[in-house]
């Protein structure tokens, strides 16, 4: 085979992991694994949960499901992405709007079948999140704040599927999904701000384009500073081990987001201010490991 066509295929396949965003599936992944051995069932021993049939399929339904979101968000975002993130868009687009729509629907059929492996319920409940992912795409991501919403409960979902899976119904469950919750939505806000000229041009009615960008920075103040609630009664009423030195750094930081947010002028600010918060989140991924250090070593016997 001639170097030309070699180069194609690894156009493609880059192209493809672009579309997908792999990185953030195998984080999602890992963070399900995560919130299963250290929040929702620590007194199962740990080889029990990693080699659990049941779990290992519900997190790879979640894997596929998402990556088939990422698929109709690419098909329905391509002329707005065209505007926002040129570079991205023209690696993206070795991978056609066809293509696309075919593996859309290939990796949500993929998921219902694996999931009707783990019961009925289990495919209603991904059935309803791939009809919630297709709404969101199609219809609700051009409407001011609720398209943020829903994108936040969506991003939420994944662990909801392990919480369902376990029927954890403790407290400190729920105290950690706000604190996530309003991080992603205040994220997916500023999002809006770095997007501002594609949502303009493209008529999508985000809070930024629709009221104004102070009112999108007053929202994400307010969802930021929201955010402290959780976060002081995680550590002040819940054994969280040495996770409380991961929610100390995280209050400075969205304090700091805060600030920089009123300070931010550009597009550039805006995708800084993204990523620490970004950055915020995947850090409270592997703080999760801080809850009880000790832990992985000891339950695998």
């Amino acid at each position: 085979m001639s170097q030309r066509p070699l180069a194609r295929i690894a156009l493609k396949a880059l192209a493809f992991i672009s579309v997908l965003r792999a990185y953030n599936i195998a984080l999602i992944i890992l963070a399900q694994y995560l919130c299963s051995i250290f929040i929702l069932a620590p007194e199962k021993p740990l080889a029990a949960l990693l080699w659990d049939p049941h779990l290992a399929l519900l997190v790879l339904a979640t894997a596929i499901v998402i990556a088939a979101g990422y698929m109709i968000n690419s098909f329905y975002d391509a002329e707005k992405d065209l505007i926002n993130k040129p570079t991205k868009t023209m690696l993206d687009r070795h991978i056609s709007q066809r293509a696309k729509i075919s593996a859309y629907f290939v990796f949500n059929f993929s998921a219902v079948f694996i999931a009707s492996a783990v019961s009925f319920r289990a495919v209603l409940f991904f059935s309803a999140y791939i009809f919630g992912i297709w709404l969101y795409s199609h219809k609700l991501k051009k409407m001011a704040f609720v398209g943020n919403f829903v994108s936040a409960c969506l991003a939420i979902t994944p662990f909801f599927t392990v919480f369902v899976y376990y029927k954890n119904l403790e407290p400190v469950i729920f105290v950690h999904a706000s604190f996530l919750f309003l991080l992603i939505l205040a994220r997916d806000m500023i999002k809006d701000l770095e997007n501002l000229a594609g949502d303009f041009t493209l008529d999508y009615k985000t809070v930024a384009v629709t009221y104004g960008v102070n009112t999108a920075k007053l929202c994400i103040s307010l969802l930021l500073l929201a955010s402290f609630v959780p976060t002081a009664a995680l550590v002040t009423n819940f054994d969280i081990g040495k996770m409380d030195l991961y929610f100390t750094a995280a209050f400075g930081l969205i304090a700091f987001c805060v600030i920089g947010l009123w300070m931010a002028k550009s597009k550039r600010h805006y995708v800084g201010l993204h990523n620490l918060i970004k950055l915020v989140i995947v850090c409270g991924v592997f703080g999760i490991l801080l809850i009880k250090p000790d832990l992985v070593l000891g339950r695998f016997f």
